[in-house]
């Protein structure tokens, strides 16, 4: 029952853990953020992003549903240019049980709670961090850049999920300055 127990709260501190987005946000402080009303993707910077193309598309819509949705047009005179850059990394973990089962009285009393381990549990995880620019598209110059850092799920029906959230969660620090 012990053991149910602490599985139980490792699993849940697992899976609350790839919930999590970690998000920054850097700008031009001197930039006039209120002159940005229209925007276009920057194809130079998006076909240098190193992960394929299926996952470029996903992360396309989710910045474009995003901007879209806080009053943006796109457009082919934009007033900004998006950008992406994504970076990736694995996480090995390695968890050591050095609990023990013992015989009990009823086998042989010198064997109690002999040591039957240690074991040792890995899990890998895939961590990923995207880059969303927004460049200035008079000046070609970079006024805002925000980062958000999580886990990336591998299954196909959830991927797109996963990808708004993380999408979502960087472009709520935009504009700079807002409350959240």
């Amino acid at each position: 029952m012990r053991l149910l127990t602490v599985f139980s709260i490792c699993a849940v501190l697992l899976l609350s853990s790839c919930a999590s987005v970690r998000v920054a946000s850097d700008y031009d402080k001197e930039a006039n953020f209120n002159k940005y009303t229209s925007f276009a993707f920057f194809k130079p910077g998006i076909d240098k992003a190193e992960i394929n193309d299926l996952d470029k598309k996903r992360i396309l819509r989710a910045i474009e549903a995003n901007l879209l949705a806080k009053g943006f047009v796109k457009s082919e005179t934009p007033t900004v240019l998006v950008s992406i850059f994504t970076k990736t990394r694995q996480n090995i973990n390695i968890y050591q049980n050095n609990w023990s089962w013992g015989y009990g009285w009823g086998w042989n009393p010198w064997y109690w709670n002999a040591p039957m381990g240690p074991y040792n549990n890995t899990s890998t995880t895939t961590e990923g961090s995207l880059y969303i620019d927004l460049i200035d598209a008079e000046h070609k110059e970079l006024v805002w850049q925000g980062i958000g850092t999580a886990s990336l799920s591998q299954d196909v029906e959830r991927k797109q999920e996963r990808i708004n959230e993380i999408v979502h969660a960087i472009l709520e620090k935009y504009p700079p300055g807002k409350k959240n």
